[in-house]
């Protein structure tokens, strides 16, 4: 049974991003969007002009948390082989209820990729007082074309900083 990192946020979050479940280096590291050909970083880099990248992973953490950008994943714990959403099993979801009270801020929520959409919006009344945008995956397992997925990325601009 493999389980999800925890989440990083600050109270004053606008955008939740959550993802499925983290990839096996990601759950290795202990770090979101670790593998280093996932685009998760790029994307949100080129769609607000920062250097997050760049940064050591804290640094990317707190500079996340200034921009007003919340991380976290719809499943808690489930039973996966290697790191394609495709072979996840018997999935638990996370407790995403409790996380939106701490986020009295937050306006929109984002999925990246579309297991996260699908899982997410089994809970859809959660997400009723907002804006929810269902993005291309991050994941280099996913083909589309960097600048395509940065397109849709883009809809992120209106609520970070």
């Amino acid at each position: 049974m493999k389980a999800c990192l925890p989440p990083v946020f600050s109270p004053t979050a606008r955008l939740l991003i959550l993802g499925s479940l983290p990839g096996e280096q990601s759950l290795a590291r202990r770090q979101y969007y670790a593998h280093p050909r996932n685009q998760f970083w790029d994307l949100l880099d080129a769609t607000f002009h920062s250097s997050l990248r760049s940064l050591d992973y804290d640094a990317r953490l707190v500079a996340l948390k200034a921009m007003g950008i919340a991380l976290w994943d719809v499943v808690a714990k489930a039973e996966r082989e290697g790191s394609l959403d495709g072979k996840l099993r018997a999935s638990q979801a996370n407790d995403l209820p409790s996380l939106l009270r701490n986020l009295s801020e937050l306006q929109a929520v984002a999925f990246n990729g579309g297991t996260a959409f699908k899982m997410g919006m089994k809970n859809a009344s959660v997400f009723s007082h907002l804006k929810v945008l269902a993005l291309p995956s991050s994941s280099p397992a996913y083909t589309m074309p960097f600048a395509e997925k940065l397109q849709k990325w883009h809809l992120l601009r209106e609520f970070g900083k």
